[in-house]
This record gives structure tokens, sequence and C-alpha cells, in this order.
């Protein structure tokens, strides 16, 4: 008995100390804020006072708290008031325009459309491929950047002006009346059942609403004889936690918990579970993921792995296991602030980057060796740390680096791959269906005349490691024992644009189908072209198609 009150009095003692000290700590954390808050403001009451110049005081304390913010994650984000609109669009994916990529033409030293949005102003208008935007109403848009450019677009919906372009295929200059309306880009811009039944649907970002779009373009697939689905998941950079949690529900039972957030106060700590009952739990579901694949994608493809309800394909995904909400500010303004982190049905975070570590540009990537093993429903591996890790991995073909300098917009470049695209666009009013065009060897070896007729140059990377080896050769004194070795490298390594045209063929025609076709089709005709090239669609139509390899995967056998 006197043992038990002895370890009673030493658990009380430890208690107190512990509250004593966290209390201490409290105390202690609270001054520093006070007296550094303190320090802020009489350093800037000094500076406005007497500094030699008169200080901007949107540009210096906005400074100053992109700092304060740069030294925490990379999500957290001050939108002052003029900004707040960006916010808005990045979270319902609508904005007020005329519904068009544009783009800067370094040759011209003019900004130009790129490609006009299907069914918006700019397509209804005529607006086309390579047109140069002159001017804006009454302001002339000769040499103004892109941002200028696109916030003169803009503007509350149902307002008009008259934009004058010049089209370089005829040269012509023309005078065309548009009207802003709210545009709303596609969360969905293609999906369509291939052969053998095999559905694709693409999302590109969880944006208000896009669950519904999926489940629309779901149920449509499954009425045309949809057997097995590919969910294309790359290149999404996430959005709407909850939409993520539907689109999952839509393929899973009815009360599970597919996501838990866990911050520092207690209302940042929810349960996400599935509330409806769901509209298909059998069909066989591959989802394609790359390297940025981030966010409510992570969560979507996280839990369908997590469920063993879905095979992962492709590289491994982003890793933001963090989840920000938007806080209103005073003066209009906004904080979109990192309040948690979260957690998918395993039980594991993905989140990839040691974010604390930011400060200075260095992030750190949490190695494998700090990760941790989490299950699946069936019991498979899965781990923490670094993204969701693919069941399959496939690498996709790579562009080539003379592909990167004849699609880029600079002096060098002389824009040739554009020219050569807008002479094709002229000569050709229409081409076959978008899933079946593929440039012919014909019309590539007059777009490879044309280069090399053009003065097109381009660094390429072999010769800039070989002038580093070089170099590290003579530096370490090794150079001259295997001078001849380097000098025969060397030839074999000379530039040869024909050569290297020759050899990247076939990369350089899906580039070139890539921009014709969007220029016919739009974006949901891209898409679909892109499909007669894909390695990983490739590979996850071979895995549906076999029943038992599908099976063995989410087994985990």
């Amino acid at each position: 008995m006197r043992k038990l009150i002895l370890s009673f009095g030493l658990w009380l003692l430890a208690m107190g100390s512990s509250v004593m000290a966290q209390n201490g700590a409290d105390k202690d954390h609270n001054f520093k804020v006070a007296k550094n808050m303190e320090t802020f403001s009489a350093i800037y009451k000094y500076l406005d006072m007497m500094y030699v110049d008169t200080l901007d005081a949107d540009e210096v304390v906005g400074n100053t708290i992109s700092y304060m913010l740069r030294s925490l994650d990379p999500y957290t984000v001050y939108y002052p008031e003029e900004k707040v609109k960006d916010l808005d669009m990045m979270i319902s994916g609508k904005y007020a325009g005329i519904g068009a990529l544009i783009r800067y033409n370094l040759a011209l030293g003019r900004v130009v459309i790129d490609e006009p949005y299907e069914n918006m102003p700019a397509a209804e208008a005529g607006l086309r491929k390579g047109d140069v935007i002159l001017s804006i109403g009454d302001s002339s848009m000769v040499g103004k950047d892109v941002s200028y450019v696109s916030n003169q677009l803009r503007g509350d919906a149902g307002t008009s002006f008259m934009l004058t372009i010049q089209r370089p295929t005829t040269n012509k200059k023309m005078r065309l009346k548009l009207t802003r309306r709210a545009i709303q880009l596609p969360a969905v811009p293609y999906y369509g059942v291939q052969e053998d039944g095999v559905g694709y649907l693409n999302l590109s970002s969880f944006t208000t609403d896009c669950s519904k779009d999926v489940r629309r373009a779901f149920l449509d697939m499954k009425r045309q004889g949809m057997t097995s689905l590919v969910f294309d998941l790359r290149n999404n950079g996430g959005g709407s936690l909850q939409e993520a949690i539907n689109i999952v529900n839509m393929f899973v039972p009815k009360g599970l918990t597919l996501v838990k957030t866990i911050g520092k106060l207690e209302r940042a700590n929810r349960e996400y579970k599935t509330t409806v009952e769901p509209i298909d739990t059998v069909m066989p579901i591959v989802v394609l993921v790359n390297g940025e694949t981030a966010s409510s994608s992570e969560i979507t493809s996280g839990s369908l792995q997590d469920l063993d309800r879905a095979v992962v394909l492709g590289t491994r995904t982003y890793g933001k296991g963090l989840v920000q909400a938007p806080m209103d500010l005073p003066y209009n303004g906004n904080l979109k602030l990192t309040t948690s982190r979260y957690y998918i049905p395993s039980g594991r975070c993905i989140q990839a980057i040691n974010y604390k570590h930011n400060n200075g540009g260095y992030i750190e990537h949490v190695p494998d060796s700090l990760t941790h093993v989490f299950h699946t429903a069936n019991g498979r591996e899965v781990r923490d740390g670094g993204g969701i890790k693919p069941d399959i991995e496939v690498q996709p073909d790579s562009l080539p680096n003379i592909a990167f300098y004849l699609a880029s917009s600079g002096r060098d470049s002389t824009e040739v791959m554009l020219n050569w695209e807008l002479k094709y666009l002229k000569n050709h009013p229409s081409i076959v269906p978008a899933r079946d065009f593929v440039l012919s060897d014909a019309d590539y070896e007059d777009f490879k005349q044309t280069v090399l007729k053009s003065g097109f140059k381009y660094d390429r990377e072999s010769k800039k490691y070989m002038e580093n080896l070089v170099k590290l050769a003579k530096f370490e004194g090794y150079y001259d024992d295997a001078r001849p070795e380097f000098e025969a490298l060397e030839k074999k390594l000379n530039h040869n644009l024909a050569k290297d045209l020759d050899y990247n063929k076939q990369m350089l025609k899906q580039v070139i189908t890539s921009d014709l076709v969007s220029a016919y089709y739009y974006q949901r005709g891209s898409i679909e072209n892109s499909l007669q090239f894909d390695k990983q669609w490739k590979r996850a139509v071979e895995l549906l198609k076999n029943t038992a390899e599908y099976r063995k995967i989410l087994e985990g056998k």
C-alpha cells in the first residue's frame, strides 16, 4: 500500500512538473512572439520615418510576409487583394475571359494565341493557333508580356472589347469583337471507350463539382459497353479534398474511412468517410500516375490502392501529404494556410518532403530508409513518406533534347516548328479523326528540310558533358594520357543536325502530331490522339486484358 501511495505521489509530481514545464514553454513562446512583433513594428517605424528614400509599404511588408512564409512549407501562400482572384480560380477552375492559352513568341516579340478552348469565346470568334495579339481595345499589346496581356483579356463576364490580331498564315490584320464570359476549365477534358471495352477517363484537376463530371463520364461509358477503366491522374496537381472523397466513394462501399486529417487545433482534425452507395465496386480499374500527380490525386490513387480497389501504374507520385485551408485576412486578402497532415486508409501519410528545411531553397526528400511499412486491405506492403509508389512501374518515353529547342519560343529557335505547323494548318483545312491522325513520313521530311534550311541551332547535352569532362580531366592531370581517346570521342559527338533529326524522328513526329491535332480538335482531340503513342496506357490495357495478373497484383500473391 505504501508503495502504491508513493508511486501515485511520484506520478502526481511528474504530472505537475510536466504541466509546469508546458506552461513555462507556452509563456516562453508567447513572450518570443510578442518580442519579435514589437521589434518588427519598431524597425519599420524607424525605416518609414528616417530612411533616406520613401518606402513602398506594400512592397516592403509584402516581401517580409513572403520571406516569413518561405521558411515554412511551399503551400502556405499569402494572396493580397489584387491576387485573390488567382486563388478563387485555383479552387473553382473558373475565371472570366475569352478561353484561350497564350504564349510569348520571342522571335516576333509578341504574345500569340497558342490554343483556343473548345466552345469558348476565342474559338467562337475564329481565333487560331499563332494569331498575333496586336491590341486589346485601344491599348497596344506590342512589347507586353504574357501576364500583362492575360490580365487585359480577363475581366467581368458580359463585358465586350475589340481585339486586333495579325494572322501569320495570311499576314492580314483582323479586328474582332469578343465578349468575356465565365470560363470553366474542363475537369474531364476527354473520356471515351476504346478497343475491347476499355474506358479511358482523364481528370485534369480536382475543382468544384468535378466528381459529378467523373460520375457522368463513367456512367456514359458504361452505357456504351465499358468493361474496364483506365483512370488517368497524370499531371493532376490536386485541389478539393472532398471531391477526391466523392470520386473514391463511387467505387468503394459506404461507411469506409478514407482520410483522416490531423493538425494543431482540434477543429483541424477530421475523418472523411464514404457516405453514399457506390456505382460500381467490381469493374477492374487501373489508375495512371506520375511525378506531377499530387495532393487530392494522391488521396484518390492512394485510397484505391490501400483498399485494393485498383492497380496503380506509372511512376512515383509527387508526395504532398499536407492540407490547406483559405483564411480571410483584413483588407480582402487571403492566406492559404497549411493546417494539417492527411492519412489515407492504410494509416500512412505520403508527404515526401521535409518541408521545414526549405530555407534558402533547400528541400530535403524523405529517404526510403526512414519510411515505414503499412498494409493494404489485402495485406500488401505500402510505405509512407514518398508519395504513392505504383504497383507497376512504367517509365514514359522522354523527350529528346532537340524537341525542347524546336518547340521552345526563343530567338535561337527561330520558331521553326511553329512556323511549319502554321503552314501545314493553312494547307490542310481538315484532317482525319483525332484518334487516327499521324504525321506522314513525307510531311516529316518536309519539316526536316525546313529545319535544315532555317539555320536552327541547339545545345546538345552530350557536347556540354564532353566539355566539362575535358576540363575535369585537364584539372586532374589525366587529359594528356587520354588525348587520343578524347579526340576520337569528340569526332563521334560532332554536331550533325540532319542525323539528329533522323535519329529522333518518331518522337518529333509525336510532338508535331499533338500540336496539329489540338489545333483541329482542341484538348480532347490531343489527349485522344496521344493514346496511340502512350506506353503507360498500353501497359494498362494489357493488364486489364490479363485478368489473372490483375487479380494477382491486388491479392498480393
